[in-house]
């Protein structure tokens, strides 16, 4: 997942520094998959940065894919990244296919932050899910 990280001392809104957002990365990965369809294998990037590990564009683009789709998925206790580890989301069986679409995530845990009903687009995930597993 893509997050940038600019010194505070820049001022400004912090929100734009170092959380998760959808629409930032959605536009990366099409990037990145347009870029593969034209340099197809034969352009390799370092990924992650500095890691020695290269790979496709279509790999990463999958790689980062893979990595936002999974604050939504269930552990082993049903719970999930973007509940934050908050007992109340997962009280009622009601409930349990409840997704909510926050605005931004934490680059760490994956904990939903601002606006809970950012179906616009957080709800890109259906179509990172269609994209990686169709």
């Amino acid at each position: 997942m893509l997050e940038i990280r600019i010194p505070t001392s820049s001022g400004g809104n912090s929100n734009w520094r170092g959380p998760i957002w959808f629409p930032m990365n959605y536009l990366i990965i099409d990037a990145l998959d347009r870029y593969h369809n034209f340099y197809g294998d034969s352009l390799t990037v370092e990924y992650p940065a500095r890691s020695g590990n290269f790979q496709t564009l279509k790999a990463s683009a999958n790689d980062i894919r893979t990595r936002l789709i999974s604050i939504f998925k269930t552990d082993k206790n049903g719970a999930r990244p973007w509940q934050g580890g908050d007992a109340r989301a997962n009280m009622s069986h009601h409930d349990q296919g409840l997704q909510q679409f926050y605005e931004f995530f934490n680059p760490e845990t994956g904990k939903g932050h601002g606006a809970s009903h950012q179906t616009g687009w957080t709800a890109l995930v259906a179509t990172l899910i269609k994209d990686r597993y169709s």
